[in-house]
């Protein structure tokens, strides 16, 4: 007896005699199929479908043609939209779904090409006629897919594929109940090789159609992967993490983002891989684009793969090295859980998956700030120092953000470096003071960095003025207390008084809206400073470290230290793209000189000039991306260093800020190359002073007192700050508890008097 192999086995599960004669008679029918096209379909509704559709399909990382997305988004307008439509989406559909007017379900195979890949997901349509107005869920089900009927363990050959409707946003979870629409099914494929699966489909119990007419059975063919091994090295040679962008010739990403779990993320098209590691791929034509972060070049390689294993080899080069000169990047704004992140099987990810992100954007320190989901998971993986995940040269520690709990409504903290992350009085999220000054108060005891998250958010105006004169709304979760608690001390660790709030959150929300209310309050002689942060994956889900701030530290990194040159100012924030190193200011009298962050960054001098000096870097492509720079200061990314390009030149402007406005500026050339670059400024009374290059980077501030008096550079920054404690008042009162009303009154009425104070000191305007 001729003896049958299991790899035979399994390459012909599925099939039956009469379905394995005639396979390629079929395959010739199954080209030939047109669905038949839908009519008295309006165009409005059906736009609004496909509008969704195909932000989907960009999300999963299979994009439809650009020429394609065209004609389906801007042509809802015109006669015959309806069919243009399927005339387009049909050959994509695997299955077709009719609904009749007794929601009877129909299924039958579609034109689509049956091509799954092995160990990988696949994404195709699946056309709904829906007679029936049904707005009930599209259910598809496969006995390939999962038992049916407690069946024998041995049918875990027949079990070779996963499936699921995409039925996320954008997408709905159920029909709209239009004549016509498009669903996205998913596949994965355990196997290679062809492989016949049954589907059914049905809109609720007892829909299905009679006859056998919601059955469809389709071969697929599996391609093979193969493991292909990546070598990384960083610029000295040195084995590294790499962030990889792997797309076949259509633009589809691999590995597949259908259902990808940690480390890689399904909202990446990017997985991060390490020397050594190796992704799977079957045979094709790929775009491999290697990165490591801001301060490297990308690297493409088009490469041919034959389905056999395969070594690639990737040297990643620098352009720029902030870290050889003491100036360690770090994103205080990370999270492992909510937002982007899924909440099953676990609550969020691991510290490892999170410390991947970080490696592969070379962020020399990130920090996880647990929050409201996932909270009471998260918070088993703080302990008060970095984590164990971290390395020599990247450190990891988790901290939290009052956010979806206690204070969060008059504005996000992050509180950084904390040594107890729960609120006294339980062991959760739900007891926490409802006033964020109180929090405050709590964090500052512990010897925490403080401040508020997104500061932008609620402070938002219609201008484009820096700085500008008009009241915000005070209406959402940004730095809105912050007009208030900036006027208070609170203890710290040791009972002496230190401020409530250390900095301000910069780079994640419209530079207008954040940098305005941090102008003003330097106006009047606060001392906050500023931080960069990304607000992982919720503002920005593209990658850690979109927002930065590079601290300077004088030895090895320290994550206390980092954290330290923070509150001290000692840093400036960035996009990544641009750089501004080394900042200080020299009284060319006394020849005295001060670096910013160092002994309070204060620098007594005369009323006359002042020398300013730093080391400046920004790169810039050598073309405009004008789908960039022509955006809204509204619209995201908010900071990036093409929105700093002078023109069609490669240049940006660097300023000199005093007093929160430009006194002077120069233009460099954005090619990577570091300069020295010198102001001069006449300063009058006593200031602050600061180096950016708008919407890209920002230096922290140097403070010059004159005659050894206090700031105090404007009336009208003085008016604008007394006139935003009573606004944020109005809109913060109600979402205070009744126990902490009197305290509340306090901290308002407090800094509603500094202000006034303020305002009879200040002789200008």
């Amino acid at each position: 007896m001729k003896r049958i192999t299991i790899s035979a086995l399994i390459i012909f599960a599925g099939l039956s005699s009469c379905q394995k004669q005639g396979v390629k008679e079929r395959e010739q029918e199954r080209l030939k199929v047109n669905l038949e096209t839908i009519s008295d379909i309006e165009a409005q509704p059906l736009s609004l479908q496909v509008k969704r559709l195909v932000e989907a399909l960009n999300y999963l990382g299979h994009p439809l043609s650009q020429d394609t997305q065209s004609t389906l988004l801007n042509g809802a307008g015109s006669d015959g939209y309806a069919e243009a439509v399927q005339k387009v989406l049909d050959p994509l559909c695997l299955l077709m779904a009719s609904i009749n007017p007794e929601s009877r379900v129909k299924l039958k195979q579609g034109p689509a090409r049956p091509e799954l890949v092995e160990n990988g997901w696949a994404q195709f349509l699946i056309k709904v006629h829906n007679e029936a107005g049904v707005t009930a869920p599209l259910r598809v089900m496969s006995p390939n897919a999962r038992p049916v009927n407690n069946s024998p363990a041995d049918d875990v050959v027949n079990r070779w594929l996963e499936m699921q409707l995409f039925e996320g946003p954008p997408m709905q979870p159920n029909l709209s109940g239009l004549g016509l629409e498009y669903r996205i099914i998913q596949l994965y494929s355990r196997d290679q090789g062809k492989r016949m699966a049954e589907f059914t489909a049905d809109v609720g119990q007892g829909t299905q159609d009679i006859g056998f007419r919601a059955k469809a059975d389709v071969l697929f063919q599996a391609r093979k992967s193969a493991p292909i091994l990546l070598r990384v090295k960083d610029e000295k040679g040195r084995p590294a993490m790499a962030g990889f962008v792997i797309k076949d010739k259509w633009g589809r990403v691999y590995p597949s983002q259908a259902k990808r779990l940690a480390p890689d993320f399904s909202f990446h098209p990017q997985v991060y891989r390490a020397d050594g590691e190796s992704v799977h791929l079957p045979a094709g034509e790929y775009t491999i684009e290697c990165s490591r972060g801001p301060e490297y070049l990308k690297k493409i390689e088009r490469v041919t793969l034959d389905g056999q294993p395969r070594v690639l080899e990737f040297k990643l080069k620098r352009w720029i090295d902030p870290a050889s000169r003491g100036w360690y990047s770090g994103d205080h704004h990370i999270h492992a859980a909510g937002c982007a992140h899924y909440a099953n099987p676990t609550q969020g990810v691991y510290a490892k998956d999170m410390m991947r992100h970080c490696l592969g954007e070379d962020l020399k320190v990130g920090i996880n700030l647990t929050w409201g989901p996932c909270f009471d998971y998260q918070k088993q993986f703080f302990t008060g120092q970095i984590s164990k995940v971290s390395t020599e040269t990247h450190l990891l520690r988790y901290d939290v953000e009052v956010s979806g709990f206690g204070s969060h409504r008059s504005g996000h903290l992050c509180l950084l470096r904390l040594k107890d992350q729960i609120y006294p009085g339980g062991d959760s999220k739900n007891h926490w003071p409802t006033l964020c000054l109180n929090t405050l108060r709590w964090a500052q005891a512990q010897g925490a960095v403080c401040g508020p998250a997104h500061s932008g958010w609620g402070l938002d105006v219609n201008t484009k003025d820096l700085p500008n004169y008009i009241i915000p709304p005070y209406s959402g979760i940004g730095a809105n207390e912050y007009i208030v608690d900036v006027t208070h001390e609170v203890p710290g660790p040791d009972g002496k008084l230190v401020p409530a709030v250390d900095f301000m959150s910069m780079v994640d929300t419209p530079y207008i809206w954040e940098m305005n209310i941090w102008y003003h309050t330097l106006n009047c002689g606060f001392r906050t400073r500023i931080s960069g942060e990304t607000d992982f994956p919720c503002i920005y889900g593209q990658r850690v470290g979109i927002g930065r701030s590079y601290v300077k530290l004088d030895r090895r990194l320290d994550f206390d230290d980092w954290c330290q040159g923070v509150e001290d100012g000692r840093c400036y924030v960035s996009d990544g793209f641009s750089h501004i190193m080394d900042f200080r200011a020299e009284n060319p009298k006394t020849m005295q000189t001060v670096e910013v962050g160092v002994s309070g960054s204060e620098l007594q001098v005369q009323k006359g000039k002042v020398t300013f000096e730093a080391k400046v870097s920004a790169l810039l492509g050598t073309e405009p991306d004008n789908s960039i720079r022509n955006r809204p200061y509204s619209q995201q990314p908010y900071w990036h260093i093409e929105r700093a390009r002078l023109g069609d030149t490669r240049n940006v402007k660097v300023e000199l800020i005093v007093n929160g406005y430009p006194t002077e500026s120069k233009e460099i050339p954005a090619d990577g190359s570091l300069q020295d670059i010198t102001f001069e400024a006449d300063i009058a009374q006593s200031s602050w002073v600061a180096i950016r290059i708008l919407q890209s980077s920002h230096t922290n501030p140097i403070f010059l007192r004159v005659d050894d008096k206090p700031i105090r550079a404007s009336k009208r920054s003085a008016e604008w700050c007394l006139k935003g404690v009573d606004k944020c008042w109005s809109q913060k009162k109600g979402f205070i508890a009744e126990g902490e009303l009197k305290d509340a009154e306090a901290a308002y009425s407090h800094a509603r008097s500094v202000y006034t104070g303020i305002l009879a000191e200040c002789q200008t305007d």
